[in-house]
């Protein structure tokens, strides 16, 4: 009888001691928590202005527009273990999430941390073209050749650094409008491409292929390459992602107006920014507002696209959310919180039914 005690109490504690000790395996999981928020208006970790313009009269204005961030904990190369897992599972400001959700299985970390890099830069030219363009600023837009596929049309004859000026003739400025060309016509008919190669300009006459979504196409990847009347530079440290692209465009234009965007209001918010002023949804909202309420924003815009992730946040009830479309929705929700003419009336998210 005492050696059938003995041996349920010695399978006991090593069943405990299994799974206290199972608690501190690593998982591939993420935790994501509210992250640091940098005032585009205010000044960068290295006391400068976050945004500094070159080539027009700047102003410096009282107030916030402030980005925010997600801060993401674990990885391929820095796991968590399960009970650290659990724990942000349990708290109301963070969330777990599967780590492919940020590391994807056939992307290296380098990849990842390339590419985020690389959205940040297109958010901030985005923004730049965005807050021009609502300021009634103009610029030029070039059609710039990223890369030409191999085995396509354009192999051997266009190349990489090419700037597109005309299809069959007609002037094109911008991405889109080589898109539009080249796809009015069907696979198997010819084209004319003219391209500025180092001030020179060059005519080439390539046959379409067939694209894999059956359109037309050359084999080039073009990107909108922009010439701005200003220089805008944006410091944001090291930083990743398109998700500032709105608080950058209103920096920037806060930056280039005499009057004050926000009257000395603190305002935080997130979404993508298009060229033509489009707000687009991120994820990672429900953490960031919480960033926000701590840093004492008084309102967050988000764009309409992620409005149902605003009533899942621990700040939810605690701080003001604006629905965004575009960048103009922006502005004018700054106006009426600058002169509280209509701030009850902002538009907001409303939850699903």
């Amino acid at each position: 009888m005492l050696r059938r005690v003995i041996t349920l109490f010695v399978a006991f504690v090593l069943l405990v001691g299994f799974g206290v000790a199972g608690m501190y395996l690593p998982v591939p999981y993420l935790v994501a928590s509210p992250g640091i928020t940098l005032n585009t208006i205010g000044e960068d970790q290295e006391g400068g202005p976050v945004i500094r313009i070159d080539g027009e009269d700047s102003y410096e204005h009282d107030g916030g527009l402030s980005m925010v961030t997600v801060q993401y904990s674990g990885g391929p190369s820095s796991r968590m273990d399960l009970f650290t897992v659990l724990s942000a599972w349990l708290s109301p400001s963070q969330a777990v999430l599967p780590e492919e959700a940020l590391f994807p299985p056939d992307r290296t970390v380098e990849e990842i941390s390339k590419a985020q890099s690389v959205q940040m830069n297109d958010s901030q030219t985005n923004a730049t073209a965005a807050a021009l363009t609502e300021l009634g600023v103009d610029y030029d837009t070039h059609a710039l050749v990223a890369g030409v596929g191999e085995d396509m049309p354009a192999e051997g004859e266009i190349a990489k650094g090419d700037i597109i000026t005309a299809v069959d003739g007609e002037p094109v400025d911008g991405k889109e409008e080589v898109v539009e060309e080249v796809g009015d016509r069907k696979p198997g008919d010819d084209v004319d491409i003219t391209v500025d190669r180092d001030g020179k300009a060059e005519e080439f006459t390539l046959t379409t292929a067939k694209g894999d979504d059956g359109t037309p196409i050359i084999g080039v990847l073009v990107r909108n390459d922009m010439d701005f009347p200003v220089d805008v530079d944006i410091s944001v440290g090291d930083i990743g992602g398109p998700s500032a692209g709105m608080m950058f465009s209103l920096g920037i234009m806060d930056r280039l107006s005499e009057e004050s965007l926000t009257g000395g209001h603190k305002i935080a918010g997130t979404g993508t920014i298009s060229p033509d002023g489009s707000v687009g949804a991120v994820s990672g909202v429900e953490q960031k507002m919480v960033s926000a309420q701590r840093e004492g924003a008084e309102y967050f815009f988000v764009a309409e696209g992620a409005c149902s992730q605003t009533f899942d946040s621990a700040a939810t009830g605690d701080i003001e959310v604006v629905k965004i479309d575009k960048l103009g929705d922006a502005v004018d929700a700054l106006k009426a919180i600058r002169t509280g003419d209509g701030a009850d009336d902002l538009p907001r998210c409303e939850p699903k039914q």
